[in-house]
């Protein structure tokens, strides 16, 4: 018996069987890069045999939850926000590794007439004459609702444009399309591809876009380490350079 025993161990080894102790990988992702995280989940699981639970919020949010001593095993945000998580050795400051940019883009329901926003003088019209603009709200900490609030107020509409947004805490702006809440909805682009429903009409113009960096680290508390650097690895391969392309999002 024990001799059969071993020799089933030795051909599990042989074909790579998954080991037995298996780490669950807990990983926080901003909002914007959570599509690409998800789309790689699949494959490492499969090839590892280890885990990912996959949890997103606001980049201003996780830093707040990081920084109130959340556990984590790999973060994903924008290296300004990590930056200080490093200073205080919530994340290994050599473990930080460039992973992607995205810019703003702007949507309208499907089947909706695109309005021109091709120049900035087309896009400040578009907001002026629209009925209601859903973005993310910049009380939230999210990126492009802070970078939004400021554009408004350099191009003069701010006034305009406050009264009929619909701000959101988190999560997709573009689904206040579909719901009927809001006529046009202005997010990062990997965040507005995912909404079934909804057109994209086009990306900010190039004197107004605005692309936010990411970045990933491992926690400088994680238990599953070896696991984490393994996944962080894969998002910065070729492989996940692909599935960042199919959400919208640039290599750095």
């Amino acid at each position: 018996m024990h001799r059969s025993l071993s020799s089933i161990a030795l051909v599990l080894l042989a074909f790579g069987a998954a080991p037995a102790t298996a780490d669950t990988v807990k990983v926080l992702t901003s909002g914007a890069f959570k599509q690409v995280v998800v789309a790689m989940v699949p494959a490492f699981e499969a090839r590892t045999g280890h885990k990912v639970e996959v949890a997103n919020d606001t980049a201003g949010a996780l830093a707040k939850r990081v920084a109130g001593g959340e556990a984590f095993d790999l973060l994903v945000l924008t290296p300004a926000a990590l930056q200080p998580l490093a200073k205080d050795g919530k994340v290994l400051p050599d473990s930080i590794a460039p992973l992607a940019k995205v810019g703003i883009g702007v949507a309208v329901k499907a089947g909706a007439p695109k309005p021109a926003i091709g120049t900035v003088e087309e896009f400040r019209h578009a907001l002026i004459d629209v009925r209601k603009i859903a973005y993310i709200d910049p009380a939230s900490g999210g990126t492009s609702g802070i970078y939004l609030d400021g554009l408004f107020e350099k191009l003069g509409i701010a006034q305009v444009v406050r009264p009929k947004a619909v701000l959101v805490a988190g999560g997709l702006s573009a689904e206040k399309l579909v719901s009927g809440e809001a006529d046009l909805a202005i997010q990062q682009v990997s965040e507005i591809l995912p909404v079934a429903g909804v057109d994209l009409v086009g990306m900010l113009p190039p004197e107004i876009q605005n692309y936010t960096t990411y970045a990933g680290a491992l926690g400088a508390a994680s238990t599953h380490r070896a696991a984490a650097s393994e996944f962080l690895k894969s998002l910065a391969s070729e492989e996940g350079r692909q599935a960042l392309r199919s959400k919208g999002m640039l290599p750095p």
